[in-house]
């Protein structure tokens, strides 16, 4: 995805477990291999990581959408 990945759209390297294709290659992109997960973000199962993430990439989209205006 050479210009990111929209907010909302399902990362093209995930696979079926969503587990990330690129992961430990040299073309994964920084972004991604700079994060840590964190229970702020994460929370304690997957429901409350996908729901603070969808969050987050609601709130970073407007926010970006704005500021483009």
């Amino acid at each position: 995805m050479p210009d990111g990945k929209p907010a909302g759209e399902r990362c093209l390297h995930l696979d079926e477990e969503n587990r990330c294709g690129l992961f430990g290659r040299p073309e994964r992109p920084a972004v991604c291999s700079a994060f840590s997960a964190d229970a702020d973000v994460c929370g304690e199962s997957r429901a409350q990581a996908l729901h603070v993430l969808g969050w987050l990439e609601q709130a970073t989209s407007v926010a970006v959408s704005r500021s483009i205006r």
